[in-house]
């Protein structure tokens, strides 16, 4: 009787053994899985920020664009206005003393 009692403790030590370490193999799956979603998480993340980014630069280029072309416009008008204007004329110095 003894050694049946003996070989049966004996039995479900290593069962026991072997619960603990699906256990522990199970928790650190379990970790790895939740690293891993957070990590998933923090890409698509970083995903959307580039794409805002990237929408924002597309357009402050374009609003770039427009003012380069306002300012080319405004610049002409200034030179038209400023050549039909007698103010800014260049006097001839020469012809003024004769």
């Amino acid at each position: 009787y003894r050694s049946r009692k003996l070989s049966s403790k004996v039995e479900r030590a290593p069962a026991t053994m072997m619960n603990a370490d699906m256990d522990a193999v199970e928790a650190e799956n379990q970790v790895e899985l939740e690293e891993k979603t957070r990590l998933i998480n923090q890409v698509l993340e970083l995903q959307h920020t580039l794409e805002d980014l990237s929408a924002r630069v597309d357009a402050v280029k374009e609003e770039n664009l427009k003012l380069k072309s306002e300012n080319q416009v405004l610049g002409q008008y200034i030179e038209n206005l400023m050549s039909a204007s007698s103010v800014f004329q260049t006097t001839d110095t020469k012809s003024k003393r004769k």
